[in-house]
């Protein structure tokens, strides 16, 4: 199907700034007057032994799935149903224990009445969210998430666009809400984000760093060619120096060499190590491993446990190779 009618490119900027500058009004004022039960819906969400299913059907659909992806990914166990598939047998994916978040901005989406009957014949507890307060769905659900009455952006009226937008921004509030009430780190988001770039981000130095079998390990005594062979050996272009407890002492770098040419293989390894070298510990981030190692201008760390011992080595292409940047 094609349209006749044309708009200039000004026309076009100035309507995206007016739907932006319309959408934005709306979360300010949905930010001004938060839903009486939103704290309710917060505690009652986090006294749940079981998952909080997300419904709804058509953009409330959309914007429904995207709210139960956020919460599952965050700590809050969820799952969305299809209002349009309940009927047929996807009610069963509700059980005791659950709580119901049902969106519809009307609040009238026929599909959701079989949710809504179902909810109440098992005392299901149900969250409704919708524009419309004296609405079937928030008539029936036990706290509601009221959202302002605002006009669409769509220039009819009639395209879900303000209204989908404040439903996303209630479900992201929502979200992060349960998070901090949560205590939420960054440790159990890395559990549930493992792969792509977001998962590169949070890895560990455990995750990236070689063994201690890969370890350039010399005693402070140990003569200078023999230094070097290690060195050479291992492949990271330093050399840790311990001592009779297996602690570090000090670091041979490329660069110690060069500031000891003179008489250099008469010498030892604990005579020219750079003592008190930066290290890491192996729990440290390895987006933070990479930024001390571009902050300290050096490509390998030493990585030590709790008693100073080393116990791996990262290079900083070992964080680059797994997309760590």
């Amino acid at each position: 199907m094609t349209f006749s009618a044309k708009m200039s490119s000004a026309d076009s900027v100035q309507t995206a700034r007016d739907v932006l500058t319309l959408e934005a009004d709306a979360l300010q004022r949905l930010a001004d007057a938060l839903p009486e039960d939103f704290n309710a819906a917060v505690d009652l969400i986090l006294g749940t032994k079981g998952r909080v299913i997300v419904s709804g059907v058509g953009k409330s659909g959309h914007v429904g799935r995207k709210i139960s992806a956020t919460l599952a990914s965050t700590g809050t166990p969820s799952y969305f149903v299809h209002a349009g598939e309940a009927s047929h047998g996807d009610l069963g994916m509700i059980a005791g224990g659950d709580v119901c978040l049902l969106m519809s901005n009307s609040g009238e989406t026929p599909e959701l009445a079989a949710e809504i009957a179902y909810c109440a014949r098992f005392a299901i507890p149900v969250i409704g969210m919708s524009s419309k307060p004296a609405s079937t769905l928030m008539k029936a659900a036990q706290l509601c998430l009221t959202l302002p009455t605002v006009p669409e952006a769509c220039p009819m009226g009639m395209a879900p666009t303000t209204s989908t937008t404040m439903m996303m921004a209630l479900g992201d509030a929502l979200a992060v809400a349960l998070m901090r009430a949560r205590g939420f780190q960054v440790a159990h988001y890395r559990d549930f984000h493992p792969g792509g770039r977001l998962g590169a981000q949070m890895s560990r130095v455990a995750d990236l760093m070689h063994g201690p079998e890969s370890l350039p390990l010399v005693g402070a005594d140990l003569a200078m060619p023999d230094t070097l062979l290690m060195m050479s050996a291992k492949g990271f272009g330093i050399a840790a120096v311990t001592g009779a407890d297996g602690a570090l002492l000090g670091i041979v770098t490329d660069g110690d060499l060069r500031r000891n040419m003179e008489h250099l293989m008469e010498r030892t390894a604990g005579t020219i190590a750079t003592r008190d070298p930066v290290t890491i510990t192996p729990d440290t981030l390895a987006a933070s491993a990479l930024a001390l190692m571009n902050t300290r201008k050096i490509s390998v760390l030493l990585v030590v446990d709790e008693d100073a011992r080393p116990i791996g080595v990262l290079h900083i292409h070992d964080c680059l190779r797994a997309g760590v940047a």
